[in-house]
């Protein structure tokens, strides 16, 4: 697929929109770590495009004790695909993530 030809000022409003959103995700995903924003709490905000937008494996594996082994393996036992997003996730799936955090 072809890339759009887009003008300097376009392109500079781009960059700084998407630096925005992977600063905002990093601050999400590092509330995660801290333990201030549960998985529960993530999945539960879905409707935000922030949330929407975030790959549940990097939610998974900002909890303190998943390395990326340990979320692979609770993705694939939980039917989630590897780059599924958050906001694609029906309420099985999030239902079986969590009852099998907190396990």
């Amino acid at each position: 697929m072809a890339l759009p030809v887009m003008t300097v000022e376009q392109r500079a409003k781009a960059l700084a929109k998407a630096a925005e959103a992977r600063t905002a995700r990093r601050a999400l995903l590092a509330e995660v770590a801290s333990g201030a924003v549960s998985v529960a709490e993530v999945f539960e905000c879905s409707g935000q495009d922030l949330v929407r937008r975030t790959r549940v494996v990097q939610v998974l594996r900002a909890v303190p004790g998943y390395g990326p082994a340990r979320v692979a393996a609770l993705m694939a036992t939980c039917g989630v695909e590897e780059k599924q997003r958050v906001g694609a996730l029906n309420e099985q799936q999030c239902e079986r993530l969590l009852r099998a955090l907190l396990s």
